[in-house]
């Protein structure tokens, strides 16, 4: 683990981290979302230097390898309701099909001006060689993994658009019980960081919805006879581990200058005060939140929730549309609530479920966030 300097403690990193933050808080503090700083009109490069494309909602016209059981679906794919009544086959013959190298210039052609991607670590490989994966997850140490990722480096330069941010899924056991098994999901974090490298990457989230602990989170019971109050040893426990193993990525990827993210992503993480909880304790200026505006348990959180993680993101969040909130999933508004917080980063362009098909969706986002954006800072 490498000597911190002193200098760089999260705390001061907060007060340094965004011009405006103190008196965006202070908006905050009062209920507001205005940037409480003096209007300034963007140009248009500088609203879409704000925004990724998310290569997740796009992932139903990737190739993709054949399922480990030929019966049995790939799961979440070419489900009707998550993808606007269209299958992954209807998709494909109206966009076209693509892998994750012809990514880049599939965002350039989709989204105009826009030059950063926030890509899903299911989609990363050559389907068609079983040399770079493990079992059913993508092994950026491997041999052939290693050539793949050249080869997608070298599209991003030629389109001229960069990866801002990997929403990893691979790291898995981050909160234990077991261990070793916490270990070796470190290890993967570690080997994927080192991925980063190649790709220019800023910023990489950790959490699967499973690796900080049940989807479910276990609730606080009665432990002690003694005077009958609630506790919650099993949240505590899981706290500890996680914080272990984001303290073990944060120094790791901060020497690569990689910084390591929590997403509000079920689990320990569907809480912000768990969020932050870790964050604090961790204490490093590599390891941040990148929250989503939609993965939250209840309808309150898509506001509330999002301003108590917002001053901890620094790098990417994801600009979430999901049906399941109807109209209080509100993109704009979230967006604010982000740019209050003194949030420089990227927005990038999810659309979960809904009406449109993930593509459709996603220009529908990419117009929302530039709305937003026109109107600040």
């Amino acid at each position: 683990m490498s000597d911190r300097n002193p200098s760089l403690d999260r705390r001061d990193f907060f007060k340094t981290a965004g011009a405006g933050l103190g008196a965006a808080s202070l908006a905050l503090a009062a209920g507001g979302e205005s940037t409480a700083a003096a209007p300034q009109q963007w140009s248009e490069k500088d609203r879409l230097a704000r925004i990724a494309s998310c290569s997740y909602p796009i992932r139903y016209i990737f190739k993709s390898r054949p399922p480990a059981n030929p019966s049995a679906a790939p799961a979440g794919r070419g489900n009707p309701q998550a993808n606007g009544g269209m299958t992954n086959a209807q998709m494909k013959e109206k966009y076209g099909e693509i892998t994750m190298l012809d990514f880049p210039q599939f965002t350039k052609d989709t989204f105009p001006g826009v030059t950063h991607m926030d890509l899903f670590s299911g989609l990363f490989g050559d389907v068609t060689d079983d040399s770079m994966f493990a079992g059913r997850t993508f092994d950026p140490s491997t041999p052939s993994g290693k050539k793949w990722l050249e080869k997608l480096a070298a599209r991003m330069s030629a389109t001229g658009v960069k990866c801002q941010h990997i929403s990893n899924n691979a790291p898995t056991n981050l909160a234990g019980p077991d261990e070793a098994l916490r270990k070796a999901g470190v290890e993967t974090a570690k080997k994927w960081l080192e991925a980063c490298t190649v790709l220019g990457v800023k910023s990489m989230r950790m959490n699967s919805p499973q690796a900080l602990g049940p989807s479910i989170r276990p609730p606080a019971i009665p432990r002690d006879p003694g005077d009958g109050y609630p506790r919650n040893l099993d949240i505590n426990a899981l706290l500890v581990a996680a914080i272990e193993s984001y303290k073990e990525m944060a120094d790791y990827g901060g020497n690569l200058g990689i910084r390591v993210t929590i997403e509000n992503h079920w689990g320990l993480a569907a809480d912000p005060i768990n969020i932050r909880t870790i964050l604090d304790e961790v204490n490093h200026p590599y390891c941040e939140a990148s929250p989503d505006f939609c993965n939250w348990e209840y309808d309150y959180m898509l506001v509330h929730g999002l301003k108590a993680v917002a001053p901890y993101a620094h790098t990417n969040v994801h600009a979430k549309f999901w049906d399941r909130w109807g109209d209080k999933n509100d993109v704009q508004r979230s967006t604010r609530i982000m740019l209050a917080a003194g949030f420089k980063g990227t927005f990038a362009l999810e659309y979960e479920a809904g009406p449109q098909n993930g593509i459709e969706g996603a220009k529908y986002l990419y117009k929302e966030v530039l709305a937003a954006l026109e109107e600040t800072i």
